[in-house]
């Protein structure tokens, strides 16, 4: 009996990690350690398929809800055969997920990256990862998005008189610099990629085989080198303001941590709400001062505005350079 413990990124625009326990075709996943939802899918439906199966979607039932706090809370019984096989599967995921839960975070297990090129042809912007290298002919959207958190919430001083969302602005930018190919990458553990296959609207045909080493990626992301003072302060302000998200990364180093932990300790709520899957913590009273003012934030109570737009929930992650933000 098979079972996988694993992280990986949410990307395009990073918003986070998911951890997931997977036995089969289910899956136990967290975003934030404590509340875990459990999923069952029928990949049996996909064998007839073939090769062509690798594109189809099986529509995933809910096992049901788990935290520690509340225990398990089960989703709808289907009285089939199928749903049998399924609901052992469950059970399987479920069960060892009572006995790994305290042990996030996982290792990240999504080393195939999909990189936006810049016109020099060198990594620009990470759109999307996956975790085989089957998963890779898959075709994501071009383009790199700030996200619509951003657009409604990230504020800099970078570029003045802005007639539009920093957010929107760079979203703009950063795509303004690609060339319109993207390349799928196989990173190794010393951070050097691969060149796999490639997503073009033009060009690229010479770049497959290729090999860069780890300091062509950028560790957060996205790469300033071809930017002027103004809008690599923009980029810099945008990984601030991603801080509570970005330290949910393994592979920063020590003066990268201590400066996105800063930055995070400006948005306490977040960095409470993913605290438990920070894999290393330098300055531990900021983030405890920090979790101690979202508490105090939290028990106070909230204006009911039928017409408020809540905001939406966010997550991020990075790379393995020292980096000023």
């Amino acid at each position: 009996m098979q079972i996988e413990c694993y992280a990986q990124r949410l990307l395009n625009p990073f918003r986070g990690v998911v951890h997931v326990i997977r036995y089969q075709s289910a899956e136990a996943v967290t975003t934030d350690g404590i509340e875990w939802d459990i999923y069952v899918s029928n990949d049996a439906l996909l064998e007839d398929l073939g090769r062509a199966g690798r594109r189809a979607q099986v529509s995933d039932i809910r096992y049901g809800h788990w935290s520690a706090e509340k225990g398990l809370k089960r989703g709808p019984l289907y009285p089939s055969e199928d749903f049998k096989r399924l609901e052992h599967m469950g059970a399987v995921a479920y069960e060892h997920l009572l006995k790994v839960h305290r042990d996030v975070p996982f290792k990240f297990r999504d080393p195939f990256e999909l990189w936006l090129l810049d016109r020099n042809d060198q990594p620009l912007a990470l759109l999307h990862s996956v975790r085989t290298d089957s998963e890779t002919d898959t075709k994501p959207p071009l383009d790199w998005r700030a996200g619509l958190a951003a657009q409604e919430r990230f504020r800099s001083a970078a570029i003045p008189d802005l007639a539009e969302s920093a957010g929107a602005y760079l979203t703009r930018h950063v795509n303004a610099l690609a060339s319109g190919v993207a390349q799928w990458f196989h990173r190794t553990d010393d951070g050097a990629g691969l060149g796999l296959g490639l997503h073009t609207l033009k060009g690229g045909e010479g770049l497959r085989g290729r090999v860069l080493e780890a300091e062509a990626f950028a560790p957060l992301f996205i790469a300033t080198a071809g930017m002027d003072a103004s809008h690599t302060r923009l980029v810099r302000d945008y990984f601030a303001w991603q801080a509570p998200w970005m330290l949910l990364l393994s592979h920063l180093d020590n003066g990268t941590r201590v400066a996105l932990e800063a930055a995070a300790c400006q948005q306490a709520e977040a960095v409470e709400k993913h605290y438990r899957l920070y894999p290393l913590v330098l300055d531990q009273p900021a983030l405890l001062a920090a979790r101690v003012e979202a508490a105090l934030v939290r028990s106070q109570p909230r204006p009911n505005h039928e017409d408020e737009v809540m905001p939406i929930s966010y997550i991020e992650l990075g790379t393995t350079e020292s980096q000023d933000i």
